[in-house]
């Protein structure tokens, strides 16, 4: 153990060494990122450990996700920590641009929001010391040499929540020379709950100490826990009277490629169900607008599958602001193509209306999911549908009383899949590609029994499921982390 300890120690000098003298650059690519839209127009020094509001006095746990999923899943928790420990600030941390402009309405008012800091040692250095939290929690696979061993060694418990490794990092962790560093980062941590069993297994042989990982459930079916803002409410409503005695499906998270799945299967249950609508929710807002195109091409041709494949591959019309540039000029192009094919699309950004001749609802905006699912009675969980793909979160849709249905390639979510199936096999069904989804789908627009089962077993498997969940990940929290500080 003391030469495993020596040796993970030495490959942290050199990973340090290498961020320390990596950092001028790491300093331009930010620039560039900032350029791109990529980080905050504003406050992108924090990226550095700068900070841009006060540290309020009193003790302060810090969270940490990268991104939207994963911030999501966090907000109950802080939610729980505000009840049960008021006495402590709380400040969040984010990595991406798209969660901050959806979380930043969705966070209790005194919850202080910055953008996390590079992990280099004069950035993660000035931030520790700046907020100098008691308790660092960090979700899922925030594992940063810089960040954890520096907490370390200012005496911060750490905690790292909903954890996993995904097979292509096991595999890279498990290399001689990166084993002994993640085997140090690990033994600092007081606390592991892993995703699944199967993730405790891979934290453990990345040599995790095994009395503290703990396996309370996965935060992510805390979903019904999160708050929907007024205004978005009130948006729901509308399209909810505009859908009325429609029949309606969702295709949500939906991957590059896999538009030609979901679009292809619109067209088909159209000359069953000509008054039904499609509402396609890409994984990146920017895709929208591609898909769009494709509508004006003849479908399955060479020229929709090159025309999808190209412009989704462009970086032109990327992110932030340069989207919504390109998504305004093109726009109208977009149209009279569609509008020259007869076909109405609907479209989020604009706040378009769904017209009784409207076929397709695009959703070009971030956030909005949980609320969406409201407007479907059947969810059709993308990002599943395509080798290399990982799946995205179903119990989402199945809080919402959707009929849940999926593809084979789910990666870390098979966990989910697998639980929910188990607890009920009539929960979430999987389905192989375009002909079983078309079959699937045409079932339940003509079987109103099959489709009303599928909901009850998606919400009942779901409260089953979530149940107490944010409570014993705080529990683990408190007995591991807080009680331990305030001794």
């Amino acid at each position: 153990m003391a030469r495993a300890r020596r040796q993970g120690e030495l490959v942290y000098m050199v990973y340090r060494a290498m961020t320390y003298g990596l950092s001028p650059f790491l300093y331009l690519h930010l620039q560039w990122r900032r350029f791109k839209g990529l980080e905050h127009p504003l406050r992108w020094p924090e990226r550095l450990g700068r900070p841009s509001l006060p540290r309020p006095p009193a003790s302060l746990i810090y969270f940490h996700a990268v991104s939207l999923g994963e911030t999501m899943a966090a907000i109950p928790l802080i939610n729980h920590c505000i009840k049960q420990q008021p006495d402590f600030n709380i400040l969040m941390t984010t990595t991406t641009t798209s969660a901050f402009n959806v979380i930043k309405d969705r966070l209790p008012a005194h919850v202080i929001y910055q953008f996390a800091p590079l992990d280099t040692p004069a950035a993660v250095d000035a931030f520790l010391k700046y907020w100098s939290p008691n308790v660092v929690v960090l979700l899922e696979s925030e594992l940063w040499p810089n960040l954890i061993l520096g907490a370390s060694r200012k005496g911060i418990m750490l905690a790292l929540l909903n954890a996993r490794v995904s097979s292509r990092s096991f595999k890279l962790w498990s290399q001689p020379l990166a084993l002994p560093l993640i085997s140090l980062m690990l033994s600092k941590f007081s606390l592991i709950t892993p995703l699944s069993s199967e993730q405790a297994i891979n934290f453990q042989l990345l040599r995790a100490p095994p009395f503290i990982i703990n396996f309370p459930g996965d935060l992510k079916y805390a979903v019904g826990e999160v708050d929907i803002p007024g205004k978005e409410s009130i948006h729901i409503e509308g399209l909810q009277l505009q859908l009325a005695n429609r029949p309606v499906w969702m295709a949500s998270s939906i991957h590059e490629g896999e538009e030609e799945v979901m679009l292809g299967v619109h067209k088909e249950l159209m000359q069953i169900f000509p008054d039904m609508v499609t509402i396609i929710v890409p994984r990146h807002p920017q895709q929208q607008q591609h898909i769009a195109q494709s509508q004006a091409l003849p479908f399955g041709s060479p020229e929709a599958r090159n025309h999808l494949r190209a412009s989704l591959t462009t970086s032109s019309c990327h992110l932030s602001t340069t989207i919504n540039a390109c998504f305004s000029v093109s726009m109208s192009v977009i149209l009279k193509a569609l509008q020259k094919e007869g076909i109405d699309v609907a479209l989020r950004s604009r706040d378009d209306k769904i017209s009784p001749h409207s076929n397709i609802y695009l959703v070009d905006t971030l956030g909005e999911l949980r609320s969406l699912y409201r407007l479907t009675p059947i969810a059709v969980i993308g990002g599943s549908f395509l080798p290399g793909l990982a799946g995205h979160n179903l119990s989402e849709a199945a809080a919402a009383g959707c009929a849940v249905l999926t593809g084979y390639h789910v990666g870390h979510f098979s966990h989910m899949v697998f639980a929910m199936q188990r607890a009920n096999p009539f929960s979430v069904l999987q389905v192989s590609g375009k002909r079983e989804l078309l079959e699937a789908l045409s079932e339940m627009f003509n079987n109103h029994r099959v489709l009303e089962a599928r909901r009850v077993a998606a919400k009942q498997t779901f409260l089953a499921l979530s149940n107490g969940i944010v409570a014993n990940v705080w529990n683990l929290v408190h007995l591991h982390l807080i009680s331990r500080q305030t001794r």
